[in-house]
């Protein structure tokens, strides 16, 4: 069974930094890592980073130059670097990625999320 475990939130003060990481775990053929999103109490879900068709990362414009979206392939995990991190910033954040497992004699490729890692920024 497929699991997306994410990890390295925590309390951080403003200006500060963060590493997000989304390790994949089971019986895995193909591990593509899809966007970060995040959520904060009364908004909507937010796309923070996502990558395009020609294999470059996209930012949001309120994380552009601060967040750096990147991958370990040979481990299966994807990561969010945060740095000078806002108040604003403060959220629930998601990895997203799609990942083909065996299915029998075929390949099935499916989406997963992470269970969300909260971050918060304040002093």
């Amino acid at each position: 069974q497929v699991q997306l475990v994410e990890s390295g939130g925590g309390l951080v003060q403003p200006g500060g930094s963060l590493r997000l990481s989304c390790a994949a775990s089971g019986s895995i053929f193909i591990f593509e890592p899809m966007a970060w999103y995040r959520q904060s109490p009364g908004k909507a879900r937010e796309l923070v980073a996502t990558i395009t068709n020609t294999n470059s990362p996209n930012y949001a414009d309120s994380v552009k130059g601060r967040f750096t979206m990147s991958r370990d392939s040979t481990k299966n995990t994807m990561y969010l670097q945060m740095n000078s991190l806002k108040p604003d910033d403060t959220a629930v954040y998601y990895c997203h990625a799609r990942i083909t497992t065996p299915s029998g004699v075929r390949y099935r490729e499916s989406d997963y999320w992470g269970q969300g890692t909260q971050v918060t920024v304040s002093s």
